[in-house]
């Protein structure tokens, strides 16, 4: 068997920049055991399988598809980097002539558009609720080793833990946090938290005027850092348009790679979520 796989940068117009994901298009399911042996082959934060629906549909007219994502240890429920990198295969690479992409997945219908330069993901969006610290102390303590937090929020539904630093921090102090993954797994391994997002407060009206930034953690997938998350902005995106009363935002995730991200809360209360991909390796898995 034969299977296309691409690899994409996703966020950014950069090779070698934003996250990087691998596509797999695929004539039909596999079995899932072997979904999880490709993802760990990849060795990518996130692997994703776009599955035709129907025989008769191709990757060039088809504009539904099953969609799953894979890290290199399990299945997730929602991934929004391999999402765009999805969507980026069918429209550049495949050419596909449909105007949107509707894409079936465990969290719902997810569609795709292009705008312009960008793609436009079309995602649930996750507004945190406030959470009780001294729950989660030992897990804000492995991640932001003594600064001061602001706030703290919960994602119930993709189990994320939302840390806003205090506004005296800037930027500088979000890239230099360097949280240890062993620490992390530790300080909660009750499955209640599968991943923590630290955000500070941006600079709007310094070009480009980001209104925030963010960075993500995620050893208990197997990912001690992701670069740039579109699942995590789901959450930030409800947080954010809350405390600046704002509903478009531009929004940058400050890991090495880095990666931007544009957010337009919907009155539907969902998100739009846009952003660039550059498909970088184009190949064949022989299995």
């Amino acid at each position: 068997m034969e299977i296309p796989v691409f690899t994409v940068d996703a966020f950014t117009n950069q090779a070698f920049k934003g996250n990087p994901a691998a596509v797999c298009l695929l004539p039909n399911v596999l079995r899932d055991e072997l979904y999880q042996k490709i993802a760990a082959e990849m060795n990518l934060s996130e692997t994703a399988f776009i599955v035709k629906l129907n025989s008769s549909d191709d990757f060039t007219s088809g504009s539904r598809f099953g969609l799953r994502w894979f890290t290199p240890m399990n299945e997730v429920t929602l991934c929004g980097h391999a999402t765009l990198a999805s969507a980026a295969v069918l429209f550049y690479h495949k050419k596909n002539q449909n105007a949107a992409l509707v894409f079936e997945t465990l969290s719902g219908e997810l569609y795709a558009r292009l705008h312009g330069d960008s793609i436009v993901m079309d995602f649930p969006l996750h507004k945190p609720v406030a959470q009780d610290p001294s729950e989660v102390k030992d897990t804000v303590n492995a991640t932001v080793r003594g600064l001061s937090v602001q706030d703290l929020c919960y994602s119930a539904k993709t189990k994320k833990l939302l840390i806003r630093l205090s506004d005296s921090c800037d930027r500088s102090v979000l890239t230099s946090l360097q949280p240890n993954a062993s620490d992390l797994l530790r300080s909660d391994s009750t499955g209640r938290i599968k991943g923590v997002i630290v955000t500070v407060k941006g600079a709007p009206t310094a070009q480009p005027g980001y209104d925030f930034f963010s960075r993500y953690f995620a050893p208990w997938y197997g990912i001690a850092e992701d670069p740039v998350t579109g699942s995590a902005h789901s959450v930030l995106a409800g947080y954010w348009s809350e405390k600046l009363g704002k509903e478009r935002m531009l929004a940058f995730q400050c890991s090495d790679r880095g990666g931007e991200l544009k957010l337009t809360l919907r009155s539907d209360g969902r998100v739009d979520i846009s952003g660039q991909a550059v498909i970088i390796l184009k190949g064949t898995l022989t299995l």
